[in-house]
């Protein structure tokens, strides 16, 4: 499985404050789609925050789970697909994977959500 970026994604309601926080922090910069933030340090994607409305703010420790997931960059989304299927990874979408772009979440073994992505 060739990989070709892998960026921490954090869930968030409030995308322009969570993501302009991180660009602050990390001397970054924030480019913006709908719904979805990625904080850029020197044009290098670093992390992305996505909306989610629901979001419930985690207690550490104990109390809510923590919410982040990897977004995996990869060049053959089949091969990766069956890599980590392969290992044990449960798809929790079933999107089309011959479209030229997509990703599709899956879970570790231990529920830990995380997306392979192709574009």
């Amino acid at each position: 499985m060739e990989i070709t970026s892998m960026v921490p994604v954090l869930d968030a309601a409030n995308i322009d404050e969570v993501s302009a926080f991180w660009a602050s922090l990390l001397g970054g910069t924030v480019e913006t789609d709908d719904g979805w933030h990625s904080v850029l340090v020197d044009g290098v994607p670093r992390l992305d925050v996505q909306l989610a409305p629901d979001h419930v703010r985690p207690e550490w420790p104990g109390g809510q789970p923590q919410q982040v997931h990897l977004d995996i960059t990869v060049t053959d989304i089949a091969a990766a697909h069956q890599h980590a299927v392969g290992l044990g990874a449960v798809p929790l979408t079933d999107p089309d994977r011959d479209a030229p772009a997509g990703f599709s979440v899956y879970a570790d073994p231990a529920g830990h959500p995380f997306c392979l992505c192709w574009n």
